[in-house]
């Protein structure tokens, strides 16, 4: 039986690690070619490997998608290595720092812009040609942290709802060539940027998170990229402009409700994919803890 994505081309921004190394793999068992992209020292290599010793078509760039030539590049790269594109995954993107605004580093703030913005704006920007040609599809990271803010983290909140009105108006512009344009947008997920020991957060947010989600958990970047799958593929053929969260309720919740949920209801489900860098998404780059 064909896979829901089956042939299709797919770019996967952030490809290595979190979310996106669950993507890649998702997309791959769906039937995809799949070019893994990721940063220089982002375990690219290793994903594509995985995903060809279980059968997959993949192929890995490696470079930084918030400069303009290589976003182009990375196009360029997959139509030359599969002949077409068909579906545009922005998932690339930084968690840095976890401050008071006043506090902020700006060095954090400029360098989450260019990778939560400048690499969305330049890969959607030449990616559109080609998704025109083939009546793609484009699904970008948004956040529940786009919707309602985020404390001790404000800019990233604002990067997030940047990509939410980006996303809205290409949709609308995009939607007479046939082009659809989405966001995913998670709520705390299992990976680098959730936890203390590898991320920005402390034990005091670290455990304020799970609690405000209705679920009593972090989601799986399993659960995640089963959403992606849905939506980059011809059964959401009607959906686009949508912020469609995946959160475990985070985004509706009022108070410490994650409290109330048995451990075996807040077990993560067991998944099916074999992933090995949920948590490495941050190593190697820079994370500032100033609370």
């Amino acid at each position: 039986m064909a896979g829901r994505l089956q042939d299709k081309v797919a770019i996967v921004t952030g490809g290595a690690t979190g979310i996106g190394e669950a993507i890649s793999h998702k997309f791959a068992r769906e039937g995809a070619k799949v070019v893994v992209a990721g940063l220089p020292d982002d375990p690219v290599q290793a994903v594509v490997d995985a995903i060809h010793a279980k059968g997959g078509t993949v192929t890995g760039f490696l470079g930084d998608l918030s400069n303009e030539e290589t976003a182009l590049a990375c196009v360029r790269h997959a139509v030359q290595k599969f002949g077409r594109l068909d579906v545009l995954v922005n998932n690339a993107g930084q968690f840095p720092a976890l401050a008071e605004t006043q506090d902020y580093p700006t060095e954090d703030f400029e360098r989450m812009m260019r990778a939560n913005n400048y690499t969305v704006f330049f890969m959607t920007k030449h990616a559109l040609p080609e998704l025109r040609k083939t009546r793609g599809n484009i699904v970008t990271a948004g956040s529940e942290a786009g919707i309602q803010g985020l404390a001790l983290n404000t800019p990233y909140g604002g990067t997030k709802a940047w990509n939410h009105a980006f996303m809205c108006g290409v949709a609308v512009e995009q939607a007479k060539y046939g082009v659809r344009a989405n966001c995913v947008c998670p709520g705390a997920v299992d990976t680098a940027w959730t936890h203390k020991e590898t991320g920005p957060f402390n034990a005091q947010v670290e455990k304020m998170v799970v609690q405000a989600t209705p679920m009593g958990r972090r989601g799986t970047p399993e659960e995640i990229a089963n959403v992606y799958a849905f939506i980059a593929s011809d059964e959401a053929s009607y959906m686009t402009g949508s912020l469609v969260c995946v959160d475990g309720g985070i985004t509706v919740s009022k108070g410490a409700v994650g409290e109330q949920v048995p451990a075996e209801i807040a077990e993560p489900p067991k998944g099916e994919l074999e992933l090995h860098y949920s948590l490495a998404g941050l190593e190697r780059k820079p994370v500032h803890r100033l609370i």
